[in-house]
């Protein structure tokens, strides 16, 4: 009968220490979550925040004002416009 009762302690035993590791292991996992979560906000505000930041880098309002002022480019007009006519290429191989 003691020996009954010795391994049924031990099983207690290992039965309790396998629940508070699986219990820590829970809580180490819900931490990460935590941190993963806060992470994907903040990659997620971030990745708005460039949306925005392409958005008004690409308008052309302001292209144009960079243009002008800073390139110091004027619009076409026809008058400016320089036309070239080209000879068609030839047919590779010889043939005419």
């Amino acid at each position: 009968m003691g020996r009954i009762n010795l391994i049924v302690a031990a099983l207690l035993m290992l039965s309790a220490i396998s629940l508070v590791t699986s219990r820590y292991q829970s809580r180490q996992l819900f931490v990460e979550l935590g941190r993963d979560q806060a992470q994907a906000r903040d990659l997620e505000t971030n990745w708005r925040r460039l949306q925005l930041d392409r958005a008004e880098l690409a308008r052309n309002a302001r292209v144009d004002v960079i243009a002008r002022d800073g390139l110091k480019m004027i619009p076409i007009v026809p008058d400016r416009t320089l036309y070239l006519n080209q000879a068609p290429a030839q047919a590779a191989g010889g043939a005419q």
